[in-house]
């Protein structure tokens, strides 16, 4: 008798091994894989809209269609075409061996438990790139997972980047649809609203956490619809080094000239240019997307969101300082040296010169006005540096912050150099872009980094810890309180994670470039 239970214990645990996880979502069948060391599911490159190509092309994400029999969704999906830096001949974000192509609007999930009995808080990444790089293969989901004890689910997303999603223009507005990419986000987040109780997802408990334009799109679904998305999407919001360059009006002079150059170099300058560009052959396109980008402003990106007076109806900074926003609890961070590293730092700058092919509608009188307001921070190189980091990327943080008075929690990541992009290796141990490496391989370090992060996600909260770190007491920012979690290390290279007071300068500068209303206009309301 015990023999024949041993066998049939050893078959029941063999079939448990052997079983593929398959999930219906109605329009399709997905098998995923099982990685039996760390009991986490995956399911690579699940299509969550329809092809945005031919006619679909420039127009808002339909759902797929239906499809029959089980899809594999075992491998990366194909990259969305990438772009490249302004004026650089070479992209850092290309994942080796991943397609580029226009029907890229798949994402990917994993969990580690598919028929959880309490459903799990649940993280939808938002990659970065400038809104013209990146792609789900480039982060491990699963890394997530195991960081948080098998306590989350983690979806990946992809949405068109560079012109294929944020063409703009007064074509795109009459027969096209602005701000596309951020359109493929929120259906993405909605596909996440409907489906992710399949996986052991808790709809309820979605923390949005993106890098880079990953947050700074964050915000773009933050003031969505003055603040009236439903349903709620979203509870709670990470977000990683802001990326908030100007932002247009869709009709404005540089987002005309942006989809005039497309259309030339298309040969589409008809009468009907809109209807010429979604008959393009989609490399062609994929060929001008990198033009037009090579041509732009030294380590910039030409196309992203912009006011299209329906999902995003005023600036960013606008509709933070009005209050008309999509509820969430956030936790901020921003890396010490974010401006660094797209500043060429073997070049010789005129300060001013800098801030006008920066800011392109300042005249020369704003352009000596911004500069002055840097002049006491080093040299010309430090002062540009200072200036791209400081306006793009730190200060549009604080009226993030500001925006949810005794809801936010704010952190910097100080290992030197500091740099954009160099905190992310800490939560997905395998991002390589811009060739990061990790700064600091000290197991106390991340996982009180990591763990204040996935903390929030479950709890709301990075001082209910996940596991015990050496992370002290964190409170909540507020201009009573101006205070910041800096995760640094010293001298002797032991871990040093204190709380610090936001510099004082920094906000001064911030209060200034925020809408550069230091300096008579405000920027961001420039037509």
């Amino acid at each position: 008798m015990f023999r024949l239970n041993f066998l049939h214990t050893a078959l029941v645990s063999l079939a448990c091994v052997n079983a593929v996880p398959v999930v219906d979502l109605g329009y399709a069948q997905y098998e995923g894989g099982v990685d039996s060391r760390f009991n986490i599911t995956s399911f690579r490159g699940i299509r969550y809209a329809a092809p945005p190509t031919g006619a679909l092309r420039f127009q808002a994400p339909a759902p797929p269609s239906k499809v029959t029999g089980i899809q594999q969704a075992s491998s990366d999906p194909p990259q969305c075409y990438q772009g490249v830096f302004g004026a650089s001949p070479t992209n850092p974000f290309i994942t080796r061996d991943v397609d580029q192509t226009e029907d890229c609007l798949f994402l990917s999930v994993y969990s580690p438990d598919l028929n959880s009995t309490v459903p799990l808080p649940t993280i939808v990444w938002i990659h970065g790139g400038g809104y013209a790089l990146g792609s789900a293969s480039q982060y491990n989901g699963a890394k997530l997972v195991q960081a948080s004890d098998n306590q989350v689910v983690v979806v990946i997303i992809q949405y068109r980047l560079g012109l294929f999603g944020f063409l703009a223009g007064q074509q795109m507005k009459d027969n096209g649809a602005l701000n596309a990419g951020l359109l493929d986000q929120e259906f993405a987040f909605r596909w996440v609203n409907k489906n992710i109780r399949k996986f052991g997802g808790d709809p309820s408990k979605v923390t949005l956490w993106g890098q880079s334009a990953g947050a700074g799109s964050i915000i773009q679904h933050v003031i969505a619809r003055n603040g009236m998305t439903s349903p709620q999407l979203f509870r709670a919001a990470i977000t990683s080094s802001t990326f908030i360059p100007s932002q247009y009006y869709y009709n404005a002079a540089i987002p005309r000239a942006l989809f005039d150059e497309v259309a030339t170099q298309a040969g589409c300058n008809g009468p009907k240019p809109l209807d010429c560009l979604r008959a393009a052959d989609s490399a062609t396109m994929a060929d001008i997307n990198r033009n037009v980008m090579l041509a732009s402003f030294e380590n910039t990106f030409p196309f992203g969101p912009v006011i299209d007076g329906s999902f995003v109806t005023q600036s960013p900074t606008d509709a933070l300082f009005q209050g008309q926003l999509n509820r969430v609890v956030l936790l901020s961070t921003t890396n010490t040296n974010e401006g660094t590293i797209f500043v060429n730092q073997s070049a010789e700058y005129d300060v001013a010169e800098y801030v006008h092919n920066l800011f392109p509608l300042f005249g020369v009188e704003e352009s000596n006005a911004a500069a002055a307001l840097y002049a006491s921070l080093g040299s010309p190189l430090d002062q540009v540096s200072a200036i791209m980091g400081d306006s793009i990327y730190k200060c549009p943080t604080y009226p993030l912050l500001e925006a949810f008075p005794g809801d936010s929690f704010k952190a910097e990541y100080a290992i030197p150099p500091a740099l954009h992009g160099q905190d992310v290796i800490n939560y997905f141990p395998s991002f390589d872009a811009f060739g990061v490496t990790l700064l600091y391989n000290n197991t106390a370090f991340i996982d009180a980094f990591s763990g204040g992060l996935l903390s929030f996600v479950v709890n709301l909260d990075p001082n209910d810890k996940l596991r015990s770190t050496i992370t002290p007491a964190w409170p909540k920012w507020s201009r009573a309180a101006e205070a910041e979690m800096v995760f640094n290390k010293t001298e002797q290279d032991a871990p040093h994670i204190a709380l610090a007071n936001t510099s004082s300068a920094l906000l001064k500068r911030c209060e200034c470039v925020s809408r550069w209303n230091c300096i008579g206009i405000q920027w961001l309301n420039l037509p």
